[in-house]
């Protein structure tokens, strides 16, 4: 069973950066497409990026664009955000997720979760 533990959040000042790191264990992570997802306070969860099994492909929400690169370790068996500039509005859960599959920004396809790592951007 594929089991997955994000690390990285914490409390950054607008414009500062950070890392979240998506580690795997049970199952290699090298057949999975893995995307990051994130929940504000009273919404939804939306897909913020996405990278195929191999790494090659990757896909950011227009909101992030420019400003977050995704990126995977297969040997560690880990996948990364990393996040610069970054805003107030980032401010949310962020999850990461797996699946046997394309990528996709759509988390109705995902089909392993980890419970989440809190970011929080103020001043």
């Amino acid at each position: 069973q594929l089991q997955l533990v994000e690390s990285g959040g914490g409390l950054v000042q607008p414009g500062g950066s950070l890392r979240l790191a998506c580690s795997a264990s049970g199952v290699t992570l090298d057949h999975y497409a893995v995307g990051w997802f994130r929940q504000a306070p009273g919404k939804g969860r939306v897909g913020v990026s996405c990278i195929s099994h191999s790494g090659g492909s990757t896909i950011y929400a227009a909101a992030v664009n420019g400003r977050c690169t995704i990126s995977r370790d297969n040997a560690k068996n880990t996948v990364y955000l990393q996040m610069n500039s970054l805003k107030p509005e980032d401010t949310a859960i962020y999850f990461c997720a797996a699946v046997w599959g394309m990528e996709t920004l759509k988390s109705k396809f995902y089909d392993y979760w980890g419970q989440g790592t809190q970011v929080t951007v103020s001043s």
